[in-house]
């Protein structure tokens, strides 16, 4: 599908965006919002699955999500040391499809990826405005930077009401068997964080970010720049 995004989605690896904003994704997609995911690496490091079917699991989390765009950078995985030419290839991304809003990972996490990632995008959010870099292609306005938590997650400056959308989440989550499955009987599989019921955490979290609203679930995100509101609430009638 042709045209400028509404909101753009950064991950190291596929499954990052899923796991940290899969119902806000899906919420603003049945909004008609256009969505799309830039994933940086083929995750070709991980400890299981392969890049081909890393590839597959994330083309059918993008249908389940109905997303207007996936993408891969084919950068490095482990090797996203933010050089130059990676950080050209994301600010590329940002001026290809005009992007409101970019979201990126939590600059803290257990995951050197992750961080890595979060730094990465931010860095090419700012280049992606300035005339005189990369000339040859369109500036765009800088977008909003919103980050979304993966692993670790501290208290959020605003959160997301994904309730009805929660659905969603679980099956764009479930996409990813060969990440979060434990296999079938004598399938090499290495047990790592992933498949050692990291799903229900995710739930479990995302349960009780909402618990302070009094919702079901809610998925949170942290700003480094000041978050602009014009009124406070809605009027009394």
């Amino acid at each position: 599908m042709n045209g400028p995004l509404d909101i753009l989605i950064f991950g190291a690896h596929a499954d990052d965006a899923e796991i940290g904003m899969a119902g806000t994704i899906a919420k603003h997609v049945h909004a008609g919002y256009r969505v799309g995911i830039c994933d940086l690496t083929e995750a070709e490091l991980s400890s299981n699955g392969n890049p081909e079917l890393r590839k597959q699991e994330a083309e059918r989390a993008a249908q389940e999500l109905g997303l207007a765009v996936r993408l891969n950078l084919g950068l490095p995985d482990r090797g996203l040391s933010g050089t130059p030419e990676q950080i050209a290839a994301v600010a590329e991304t940002i001026r290809e499809h005009a992007p409101r809003i970019v979201f990126a990972p939590y600059w803290e996490d257990r995951h050197p990826d992750h961080i890595a990632c979060s730094k990465l995008v931010e860095e090419a959010v700012f280049n992606a405005k300035l005339r005189r870099y990369m000339p040859d292609k369109p500036t765009v306005p800088e977008p909003e930077l919103y980050f979304y938590f993966i692993n670790d997650w501290k208290t959020p400056d605003l959160v997301v009401d994904v309730s009805d959308f929660y659905e969603v989440k679980e099956r764009a989550l479930g996409c990813y068997r060969s990440q979060f499955g434990q296999g079938a009987p004598g399938e090499d599989v290495a047990e790592t964080p992933l498949n050692q019921g990291y799903v229900e955490r995710v739930k479990a979290r995302d349960a009780l970010l909402g618990q302070r609203k009094l919702i079901p679930y809610a998925e949170g995100f942290a700003v480094k720049s000041a978050y602009q509101v014009n009124l406070f609430g809605s009027r009394r009638t």
